[in-house]
């Protein structure tokens, strides 16, 4: 750390060093700027009377980027040190926990968007741009996954160490994730995020032909898409019930692990896109 800032400095210092040797200007100058570089507004005014404000700005911007770049690699190695004092498995640990609960916030989010882009009007634009988010929806859904995994394989290889350490709540949020309701639930969503997908691609596709209702084929192919999509939506909200009255029995009974859990918008069921 504080590399940026001791080049800047220096550097400073010896630019005001030389502007001294050209104007005959005291060299202890050189030195206040050395030891407290928030002296060198008394330096530029004093040297460049004139010029002065338009250096003052350069210097005020330029040392505020480097206070700020200074800032930020003192917070990511912050984030990066905060476990170094754990033991490296409650460290590991912790620090899957950190990735599921961002990931689960993602997720949250996501469905909150996804849920506000199925009730607009439909349009082939709207249409297009619900297939994109659909998309990346599915990948943060495949890393929410990803991160469930990850923490249910770590603690299960290391449960004996988090019983010694009394680290329950850790193992409490396995437990949580690996309940069949809690499976099912995430089951049932993949499925509803690629039927979703199916019938708004066909129907972006075929357009023209059901809105004006041409095509008597492309209708009955939309009918299908549709009924499926909708036997993923209902099965899904049913099977979506049953997780939210276990989960909120669990959480009743282990608070400590409520911020790792699906937020409260995934409660809600999922309305029928028209």
């Amino acid at each position: 750390m504080y590399y940026i800032y001791f080049s800047y400095v220096f550097l400073l210092s010896g630019l005001t060093l030389l502007d001294c040797f050209r104007k005959k200007n005291p060299k202890w100058w050189a030195v206040m700027v050395l030891l407290a570089p928030v002296t060198t507004p008394y330096v530029i005014f004093k040297s460049k009377k004139t010029a002065g404000m338009i250096l003052f700005m350069v210097f005020l911007a330029s040392f505020s980027m480097v206070a700020g770049a200074e800032f930020y690699i003192w917070a990511q190695e912050k984030e990066k040190n905060k476990y170094a004092h754990l033991p490296p498995i409650t460290s590991q640990v912790l620090r899957l926990c950190e990735t599921l609960k961002q990931t689960t916030n993602d997720l949250d989010a996501g469905l909150v968007k996804l849920e506000n882009m199925s009730k607009v009007e439909s349009s082939l634009e709207k249409l297009h741009q619900t297939i994109a988010f659909i998309k990346i929806l599915r990948i943060t859904l495949a890393q929410n996954l990803d991160a469930i995994d990850r923490l249910v394989k770590f603690t299960t290889d290391y449960k004996d160490y988090f019983m010694k350490k009394e680290l329950h709540w850790i193992y409490q949020v396995r437990e949580y994730y690996t309940n069949r309701l809690v499976i099912r639930h995430f089951q049932s969503l993949e499925t509803y995020l690629d039927d979703f997908n199916a019938l708004l691609t066909y129907t972006a596709a075929n357009f023209s032909h059901i809105a004006k209702h041409k095509d008597p084929a492309s209708l009955k192919n939309y009918d299908e898409y549709y009924l499926r999509y909708r036997r993923a939506v209902d099965r899904h909200n049913a099977f979506n019930v049953q997780r939210i009255e276990f989960q909120n029995n669990y959480v009743k009974k282990y608070p400590a692990i409520k911020d790792y859990l699906p937020g409260e918008r995934q409660t809600e069921s999922f309305l029928l896109w028209e």
